[in-house]
């Protein structure tokens, strides 16, 4: 844990958040600025600042990720209709946390190419 990352505090229950799912080594929560109708972060408890931090061997970690992301969007009804799973890689790519999280979105249409 790192003490002064937004996301490890979250994940230590430090910070109160609108939590959807939580297991041991990781927590979902709804995102405090959603940009659909369904933002749900997931983050692992480890500190990872990014997705370019990770190795091989982390591979279970982003496979938990992105099982987890698809477990809520089952629970939170968007897997008939579709949802987005983003990682954002670096500040160019509009990431502003330092520690890796996976936004699931959905309850709107997308368009492709994304912004």
């Amino acid at each position: 844990m790192s003490d002064d990352c937004l996301f490890c505090r979250i994940a230590a229950g430090e910070i109160p958040t609108d939590v959807v799912a939580r297991g041991d080594d990781w927590v979902a929560f709804r995102d405090i600025h959603p940009q659909a109708p369904t933002h749900v972060l997931i983050v692992p408890h480890r500190h990872v600042a990014s997705i370019d931090d990770l190795h091989a061997d982390d591979a279970p970690l982003a496979g938990t990720l992105i099982a987890v992301a698809a477990e809520v969007a089952r629970e939170e009804g968007l897997a008939e209709r579709g949802y987005r799973l983003v990682f954002n890689v670096g500040e160019g790519a509009g990431q502003s946390v330092h520690h890796i999280h996976l936004h699931l979105l959905g309850g709107r249409g997308f368009s492709w190419p994304p912004g």
